[in-house]
């Protein structure tokens, strides 16, 4: 054997025993070094996962914690060297799962969210917007940084002291924003609201906010009362940063 398929040998089984002491032996190093090795691996992720999924640790206790990250760490592999993204790794293993408790997918993504638009590098400076312009006559535009969020878990309320078994009736909606200072703002959202930011955010500057809210409100019986609700949630998004302002339709007359 050579000594390069010698040495590819010895770091695969010394990757296999780190991801898999239990189930996978040990390379021939001494049981004192690889034992520093073996927890110093572990526990980073273990910590810098709890750290991501603070909400999410507690409720399990540290002893199922540490038993789930062992899973994820003996199971998946990560498209990605970047630290950052190991909770978007870990999301998308968890979410391969049974969810138990029920809230787990959920809460797992609502605790991820944030680090998630913490991260994201959209330009909340759009071209050509007016901050002032008129939201109904003229195309509104949805912030990049601001994201429209459903659940059926009430999962802001989630915590050790509170574990629903069942989901509510009504869904959860809420709206994460990123201000200009980069700090972050969970707003609870009503179904419309909800309605009106998956809109701007699928037809970006083509729609002025008038024709946005017709189609929104067609055929419903009490459209003049959700009429006037959409023209004060434009109002109200314009306030929070969610909507950065106006494209003028003349412009693209």
């Amino acid at each position: 054997m050579s000594p390069e398929s010698a040495l590819a040998r010895q770091q695969a089984m010394f990757a296999a025993y780190l991801r898999d002491p239990e189930h996978c032996p040990a390379p021939p190093v001494a049981s004192v070094r690889i034992a520093v090795y073996r927890e110093l691996f572990f526990n980073n992720v273990r910590d810098l996962l709890a750290g991501n999924f603070p909400i999410l640790h507690g409720i399990l206790g540290e002893a199922e914690w540490r038993a789930l990250i062992r899973d994820f760490y003996r199971e998946h592999r990560c498209h990605t060297p970047l630290f950052p993204e190991l909770g978007r790794e870990f999301l998308a293993w968890l979410e391969s799962r049974p969810a138990q408790p029920p809230f787990l997918h959920e809460l797992a993504h609502y605790e991820w969210i944030e680090l998630a638009l913490a991260l994201d590098e959209s330009d909340p400076a759009l071209p050509d917007v007016d901050p002032r312009g008129d939201l109904l006559e003229d195309i509104p535009m949805a912030s990049p940084l601001a994201w429209p969020l459903a659940y059926r878990f009430p999962v802001h309320r989630i915590c050790v002291d509170y574990q629903p078994d069942t989901a509510p009736d009504a869904p959860t909606f809420l709206l994460l924003c990123r201000d200009r200072n980069d700090a972050i703002h969970f707003h609870r959202i009503d179904g419309l609201t909800h309605a009106l930011m998956l809109a701007l955010h699928a037809n970006p500057g083509s729609t002025p906010g008038k024709t946005l809210i017709d189609r929104l409100i067609a055929h419903q019986p009490n459209a003049e009362a959700l009429r006037q609700q959409a023209t004060a949630h434009l109002v109200a998004l314009r306030e929070r940063g969610a909507i950065c302002g106006v494209r003028r339709v003349r412009a693209f007359a």
